[in-house]
This record gives structure tokens, C-alpha cells and sequence, in this order.
């Protein structure tokens, strides 16, 4: 479906999920013409030693064996979609089948052109026999390598999954309770301006539940943090000043949900609530050569973060091992304290939807 949206490791291309790998992608073709020649000087040390090398027969053998390669990743290339449609078992004989169906062909093509010496009609089915027998062998081997790899990378992206929908599970009541409390300290003092961020939260709190993935959208996630910053807004007035520079981001750029609001929660609770004066809080982010940066800042008291700083550590622990879940270990977050400000500063390389789509 086009509304779908691309999660990191994932493809809606058909077949992805297929065992059997894109073998004309140029890291699959290396592989197999690496494993083919690995198989060359295996057949040549087989037989028995000769005085001198013979530099000949290993360069007939190993453009032999490599056609059979290639012929047979071109053919099972062409027909995976066909393939993905059975089931697991029929589509993995059928590869081996054409696979041997490619090596008799290409030893027929030797025979046509005599290549091979002159030998008798029994010698002549014994090679082909032999060569059949090896092609079967080796091409079920691979496919064999092919599928318990798939099974693992799927067991691997359930456990993944399983891991990022356990920390987004934790996040949600810990942003629930504080925007609540931040309502509770309403309810006295301006009971109209907690009617009205009673009405935010639901539109903020249906906002968070409504995406089922653990990637939203830059655009979706910023209106998610702005409505936050609005309840925010009641409780702390003019207290409460905000430095945006954003523009440089495309909306559709994809990051992890409820990321934004965390640390925009942290810089409130820790740099602006414990201040009379009140500061600013500058949110940067920019987007450059594949890698999105995000970086919130917000004066600090040392003080207040002495009372709790577990509470700021477990929010920021949270989203950095979301990161690194989603996006790998290049994905970063960093705290320092500088010039009399707190930053958290978060990096991963990213692509956006949109390219994502046309490169599918």
C-alpha cells in the first residue's frame, strides 16, 4: 500500500521476505564469484599433481564454473518473484534444479565447441552425471545458507521490534503522568486555562496513540511537541520562552515517536521550572549528507538536577537505546554543559519517506 510507511530494514518491495536474496545486487554477485572460484581450486587440487602446473586448465575451469554462476544468479534474479510465491520447500528444489539444468547446458556448450578432450560415450555421462551431482550439491548448500540466514534476520528484526515497542510502552505513561501533573497544577489557579489543556491533552494523547509503528514523521512529531509545550505554556507564562530553528528540515524526514517531547520535557522540568526567571529553551536541528541532528538546549540549575537526576538519565537512556535500535550504532546522543546551558544532542543517518518510495 502506498500509505504504508518504510520502517528501517524493511522494504514494501515484493518478495523481500523471500529467502532467497536479490542475487544481482553487486554485493551478492561478489559473493558468488568469490565462492565459484573457492570451488575452482578446490576441482583442480582434487586431481592428481602434475609436474608442472597446467595455468590453462585452472582458466578453462574457472571461466566454466563462473558462467554456470552467473548464468544461474541471472536466472533465479529474474524468476525470485515468481519463486516467493510458493512455499519455501517447492521454490528451494526448483532452484536447484535450474541450477543443474544451467550446469548441463553450459557442459553441453563445451562439448559442441570441444573444449573437453575426446572420450568415450560412458565417459562423456560419467562428466555429466559428476557435474550435475556437484551443481545439485553445492547449489543446495547455498540455498540451505540462504534460508537459515533468512530465518535468522527474521528472528532478529522480531526481537528488535519486540525491544522498540517495550521502551515506547515505558515512555507513554511517564509523558502521561507529567502532562497530567502539569494540568493538576492548573485546576486552582486558572480552572478555565485547565479545561482548555484537559482538551490538549486528548488531542495530544490521541496524536501519540494513533501511529502503531515506532516511526513518525518530523512534521508529526514537531505538532506532537508543540501541542505539549502549549499545556506547558499555561502553567509557566511568560516564564516559558522558545528558540526554534528548524526550517531547514523536510517534513517528511522519519524519526522515532515521542523523541522530541522527551527531551523538550527535561529541558522544562530541570532548566526552566526551578528558575523564577524563567530562560530559553532553542531547539536546532538540521539535516545534512544523510544525517539528521537535534539538539535541545535550555539553561541548567545545578541544584535541581542534584535533586533527581535519575529522572532526566532514564528519559535520555531510553531514547538513545531507541536510536540504536532503529538506526544502528551510528546513531548517537550526547549530553554536555556549556556556557551555562544543558544540551542533548542526538545524530542518525537517515533517509527521508520520500526517497525511500522512489527507491523502491
Amino acid at each position: 500500500m502506498q500509505n504504508e510507511r518504510k520502517q528501517p530494514g524493511q522494504s514494501s518491495a515484493p518478495g523481500k521476505e523471500f529467502f532467497l536474496p536479490e542475487l544481482c545486487l553487486p554485493q551478492a554477485l561478489l559473493m558468488l564469484v568469490v565462492l565459484a572460484e573457492l570451488l575452482v581450486f578446490v576441482l583442480v587440487l582434487i586431481e592428481p599433481m602434475r609436474p608442472e602446473f597446467d595455468w590453462v586448465r585452472l582458466a578453462l575451469i574457472s571461466l566454466f564454473v563462473q558462467w554456470i554462476v552467473l548464468l544461474s544468479a541471472a536466472l533465479l534474479c529474474g524468476l525470485r518473484p515468481w519463486l516467493a510465491r510458493m512455499r519455501a520447500g517447492v521454490a528451494g528444489c526448483i532452484g536447484c534444479l535450474l541450477v543443474v539444468a544451467v550446469t548441463l547446458m553450459c557442459t553441453a556448450v563445451t562439448d559442441y565447441y570441444q573444449v573437453n578432450p575426446p572420450t568415450s560415450f560412458n565417459g562423456v555421462v560419467e562428466r555429466y552425471l559428476r557435474y550435475a551431482l556437484i551443481a545439485l550439491i553445492m547449489s543446495a548448500l547455498m540455498l540451505r545458507y540462504f534460508y537459515l540466514q533468512s530465518q535468522w534476520r527474521k528472528q532478529q528484526q522480531a526481537e528488535l521490534q519486540a525491544r522498540i515497542e517495550s521502551l515506547q510502552a515505558r515512555i507513554r505513561p511517564h509523558f502521561l503522568f507529567n502532562t497530567l501533573n502539569s494540568i493538576a497544577s492548573l485546576v486552582t489557579s486558572d480552572p478555565v486555562k485547565a479545561e482548555q489543556a484537559v482538551l490538549d491533552l486528548s488531542d495530544l494523547f490521541r496524536a501519540s496513540l494513533g501511529k502503531p509503528g515506532s516511526l513518525t514523521t518530523w512534521r508529526e512529531e514537531l505538532d506532537l511537541a508543540k501541542r505539549y509545550l502549549s499545556i506547558e505554556q499555561y502553567r509557566l507564562g511568560e516564564r516559558l520562552q522558545l528558540d526554534w530553528a528548524i526550517s531547514a528540515i523536510p517534513d517528511d524526514l522519519p524519526i522515532p515517536q515521542l523523541t522530541l517531547q522527551p527531551l523538550l520535557e527535561n529541558a522544562l522540568i530541570y532548566g526552566i521550572a526551578p528558575r523564577i526567571e524563567g530562560g530559553v529553551v532553542r531547539v536546532e536541528a538540521d539535516y545534512e549528507r544523510g544525517v539528521f541532528i537535534l539538539r535541545v538546549s535550555n539553561p541548567y540549575d545545578e541544584a535541581a538536577l542534584g535533586q533527581n537526576p535519575s529522572g532526566t538519565q532514564q528519559a535520555l537512556a531510553n531514547i538513545g537505546a531507541r536510536l540504536t535500535a532503529l538506526f544502528g550504532p551510528l546513531a548517537s546522543l550526547s549530553v554536555e554543559r556549556r556556557d551555562g546551558r544543558h544540551f542533548t544532542c542526538l545524530r542518525y543517518p537517515c533517509a527521508r519517506l520520500t526517497q525511500e518510495a522512489r527507491a523502491i
